[in-house]
């Protein structure tokens, strides 16, 4: 399984009463280190936290209590349903992110998360559909866990928001998506979309996080054909 490690942080509060845990939010640290990020999701002065940290080598760090509300996901929406905080369990993994150069999670990385998934979702009831990205629920403020992060391999385990198939989509050409169109569907989807019917610049960061979640090898913060194609395969799921 996987070592827990207890390392408590004074950032957390209790959860409004009658709030179920129903989301698990994942998070890289964008820190040169765990042991950089571990100070700082401890200190009183930064007043932020996570539940969990995943260590490269695979240790996981226990930070808050998960019946307890961290401070991790900061002004959020997801389907919704605003600050994210209240109802989520966060989960931060070592990774030194865009800020200092974001690399590929570790193999014992992955599979640790897997297995505290799965111990999550068990005692929790957490929705496999709602185990999703800092990105997914602030988009205009984040990318983690950014275009790296193995969204795939959770899927095939059971985990996260992921399409059936494309197959459906690609047997012929798709028509032009329109603008209302495409906000509409990233806000059924669950973003937190603006519907202004113009391509703005806020329209743009919703397309790119959607893209460096679900097209990692495509992120173009424009409406692509794969973009179009996965848009309608989410909805019809």
């Amino acid at each position: 399984m996987y070592k827990k490690i207890h390392h408590p942080s004074p950032n957390f509060e209790d959860r409004p009463e009658g709030v179920l845990i129903d989301t698990i939010i994942l998070h890289y640290t964008d820190m040169r280190n765990a042991e950089e990020a571990l100070e700082r999701l401890s200190d009183p002065q930064a007043k932020v936290s996570a539940h969990f940290l995943i260590h490269k080598n695979g240790n996981v760090y226990q930070l808050v209590d998960p019946y307890y509300k961290a401070w991790h996901a900061g002004e959020s929406y997801w389907q919704g349903d605003k600050d994210l905080n209240n109802r989520s369990i966060g989960i931060e993994l070592d990774n030194a992110g865009h800020a200092f150069g974001l690399e590929p999670f570790s193999e014992i990385q992955i599979t640790t998360l897997i297995n505290l998934l799965k111990d999550l979702v068990e005692v929790f009831e957490v929705p496999v559909n709602r185990i999703i990205g800092h990105s997914d629920v602030a988009p205009l403020r984040k990318q983690d866990p950014g275009e790296l992060f193995p969204w795939f391999d959770l899927a095939e385990k059971g985990f996260g928001l992921w399409p059936q198939s494309l197959e459906p989509f690609q047997t012929s050409p798709l028509p032009p998506l329109s603008v209302s169109d495409a906000q509409q569907a990233f806000l059924k989807i669950g973003y937190e979309c603006p519907q202004t019917g113009t391509w703005d610049e806020n329209t743009q960061k919703v397309c790119r996080v959607f893209q460096q979640h679900f097209t990692p090898h495509e992120v173009t913060g424009q409406i692509t054909n794969l973009t179009h194609q996965t848009l309608l395969a989410l909805l019809q799921k």
